[in-house]
């Protein structure tokens, strides 16, 4: 039974992270344009990215002993501690609170009283390990793929737990995918399903298995773990009939890249372009066979965006390595250090080993 406590609040603080998202893209996010600003290096952050991170924070403390509790996420409180940013606080800090509100319907134990201002940010700051081969680290990235969200697509709240450098938990919510329907190009959920066609997926290493719950928002209460169902990848084998996932954003993927080996490899499907870690979701659960990233140089690639969708996809019968066929080293603290040229992730051996051959066999001429 190791890991059984951390993965069964992992999935509980998950799906309640993914009601939070819900609440703000379906009332106060769309009027209220102050809710996305822009970060130092330009990317956009939204009030759902550091109210996620603040409420799974302060719920992990709880659950686990703030001492011993070791997160590294995506997001600090830079912009949020600007006297200008009083409005946008105040936004943060009513949302975590009406989100911990909400936490005895999903099995957690929420605070006594609401969260002040200072505790949020002390929640949000907490978040600031390094992780590292040794010991236990939580693994967040509040709401990847922040684009998709603001967008009304695809967007995920990550979180895994390492330990001595090895993921061993991976929750994945996938707010806007759809338990019951395949994946699209940049799909999301009719409006009028919004509350109630989300997923989530979860696993733990070793385990051999997947599995997916629907979303529970609205009036629900969460059945752990009764209303999950195990997932496993596709069994499709020959490239013809694969479908090949990628970025939407162009600007850390190489599109031209990834198409070439896709022809070399005799892929005939258009690429499923999906926002977020949306796409390691797709690949455990069978919608998808192959996904390719393939940075451009001096992009590194941070762990957040990646180990709790490999754990899941591994554990539902995938392959992922970088391009040179190596696993993918979570040891290294914030950054996937010594990546080989991409990362390749596939619904079983025979095609991992096509695209991995033909990497190896174009890379030289591909001026990356």
């Amino acid at each position: 039974m190791e890991y059984e406590k951390e993965l069964e609040i992992g999935v509980r603080v998950v799906q309640l992270a993914c009601c939070l998202c819900q609440k703000i893209q379906k009332g106060s996010f769309g009027p209220n344009p102050d809710l996305v600003v822009s970060k130092l290096d330009d990317s956009p952050v939204t009030v759902a990215d550091w109210s996620v991170q603040a409420m799974i924070s302060w719920i992990l403390s709880e659950s686990f002993g703030r001492e011993n509790v070791s997160i590294v996420a995506e997001e600090d409180t830079q912009t949020l501690s600007d006297v200008k940013s009083t409005s946008l606080l105040a936004s943060v800090v009513t949302t975590v609170n009406e989100s911990l509100a909400m936490a005895p319907r999903f099995g957690l134990n929420g605070p006594t009283a609401p969260l002040e201002a200072s505790e949020v940010l002390d929640a949000i700051s907490r978040c600031n390990s390094s992780g590292g081969p040794v010991g236990r680290h939580w693994v967040l990235d509040p709401v990847d793929g922040t684009l998709g969200f603001v967008r009304g697509g695809q967007y995920a709240v990550a979180l895994a737990l390492i330990e001595n450098g090895r993921v061993v938990v991976g929750v994945l919510g996938c707010p806007n995918y759809s338990s019951k329907r395949k994946l699209v190009n940049n799909s999301s959920a009719p409006k009028s399903d919004l509350w109630q066609e989300g997923c989530v997926m979860y696993t733990k290493r070793g385990s051999g298995q997947a599995w997916m719950q629907p979303l529970v928002c609205g009036d629900g209460t969460l059945e752990w773990p009764n209303s999950a169902s195990v997932i496993q990848v596709s069994s499709i084998d020959n490239p013809v009939m694969a479908t090949f996932c990628e970025p939407v954003e162009k600007a850390n993927s190489n599109h031209s890249y990834s198409a070439g080996i896709a022809y070399s490899l005799g892929l005939r499907k258009q690429p499923l372009r999906v926002y977020s870690m949306v796409k390691y979701a797709a690949i455990a659960r069978g919608d998808a066979e192959i996904y390719m990233k393939f940075a451009k140089a001096g992009y590194k690639e941070k762990i957040w965006d990646h180990a709790a969708g490999v754990v899941i996809v591994e554990e539902a019968g995938g392959v992922v390595t970088d391009a040179g066929g190596r696993p993918l080293d979570f040891s290294k603290g914030v950054y996937l250090e010594g990546l080989d040229r991409g990362i390749v992730a596939c619904s079983g051996v025979n095609l991992h080993e096509k695209i991995i051959g033909a990497v190896y066999a174009s890379w030289d001429s591909s001026h990356l």
